[in-house]
């Protein structure tokens, strides 16, 4: 069958057997292994109190982009501490973490520090559950912890207002879910011959293209895609985050998708893709291994300076990247006090030159971190 003779790629008649071009691959894979040579060297000379930060750094980030890519805004500080209390990482007061929060946490931990253990179809609808702990998403409610029925027509992947929606997929009919799911699952504990870079974009690619849930897809296929990173990697440590970098090059994510779903079973494409993206990951986690040492360097140089905690903690969340600007009646709201105990904090810090007004034009004024006090 041509490819022309079919619309999706799991219509083909040679599916799942995937052919790509190992040649064209070569070099992305070894440059991809020589910045994670690079980032791991660079992490064995900071120490484990470092790594351990530049590691929750990470964490944080892959939870909240894996979500953020399917249009859901986690809170930042609730999933920090989730990670930091599962790791067992000292970030002082911790804040308040909602079920779901905990639930996409549990998902990537569960994908990574436990890389190695065989991914079977109760451990997948476990991951499910974690995501969808009341069953609903949203406001519908869907099937939890089980393959989808299609009760409500087929699963599609869909845009646009009601009236005018396009539909970019259509996936495989739920009966076809029990054969399909099986095949996939053999193929990613098996001893299946692909390079382990290369069985990851596979992987990453066909979970979701057999979208067996009624939600949560995309988030699993990158829980998947991260397990099998980590055993290629043959470390469950995470220090960079590929669902981050999804998230910056989203647009780009789902036109290579759509574009692959729609083409034959070579896949070099999207496997390049892949690898480039991989690649940037991996550079991206240098800036944050330069924040979490910037970080350290910060609270050396002002360990015997007197703060109160609400200073403390206003200052971790701009070391860690405020988002938005900063201004007092933030202050107030992130520390909880009263708007002229913010200003009270706000004064001491400039005074003692750890932070500066901004530069930046605004109804309120607002401040960040001196950069002399770096």
């Amino acid at each position: 069958m041509k490819s022309g003779d079919y619309k999706y790629i799991w219509q083909a008649s040679d599916w799942p057997s995937w052919r790509f071009n190992l040649a064209a691959l070569a070099a992305p894979m070894a440059e991809v292994s020589h910045v994670q040579g690079l980032l791991l060297g660079r992490l064995a000379d900071v120490g484990m109190a470092l790594r351990d930060q530049a590691r929750l750094a990470a964490l944080t980030e892959d939870v909240v982009k894996t979500s953020e890519i399917e249009g859901e805004r986690l809170d930042v500080a609730s999933v920090r501490s989730s990670i930091a209390r599962r790791l067992g990482v000292d970030i002082g007061a911790l804040a308040l973490v909602d079920r779901h929060v905990e639930g996409v946490v549990e998902m990537v931990l569960d994908a990574t520090v436990k890389c190695h253990v065989p991914v079977s179809r109760e451990r997948l609808f476990g991951w499910h559950a974690a995501l969808f702990p009341t069953g609903y998403s949203g406001l519908s409610r869907i099937t939890v912890a089980a393959w989808r029925d299609d009760a409500n027509g087929p699963m599609q992947v869909v845009s646009g207002p009601v009236g005018r929606r396009r539909v970019h997929y259509e996936a495989p009919p739920a009966e076809r879910l029990e054969a399909e799911t099986s095949r996939f699952l053999d193929w990613i504990d098996g001893k299946t011959g692909e390079p382990p870079l290369v069985k990851a974009g596979l992987a990453h690619l066909w979970f979701v293209t057999l979208h067996p849930f009624d939600d949560g897809n995309g988030r699993i296929a990158r829980a998947i895609g991260d397990l099998l990173l980590a055993r290629a990697d043959g470390n469950p440590q995470r220090f960079y985050s590929l669902s981050a970098q999804i998230q910056r090059e989203r647009k780009a994510y789902y036109d290579i998708l759509e574009r692959t779903q729609k083409g034959t079973v070579e896949v070099t494409e999207w496997l390049a893709w892949f690898l480039d993206v991989l690649h940037r990951a991996v550079d991206q986690a240098q800036h944050t291994l330069d924040a979490v040492l910037a970080k350290a360097r910060f609270w050396q140089r002002w360990a015997a300076t007197p703060l109160n905690e609400r200073q403390a903690k206003l200052l971790n969340r701009l070391l860690d990247g405020f988002e938005g600007r900063l201004t007092t009646s933030k202050w107030a709201a992130v520390a909880k006090c009263s708007q002229d105990t913010a200003l009270r904090d706000v004064n001491d810090l400039l005074s003692r030159g750890l932070l500066r007004k901004s530069d930046a034009r605004g109804r309120s004024t607002c401040y960040e971190l001196n950069e002399q006090a770096m």
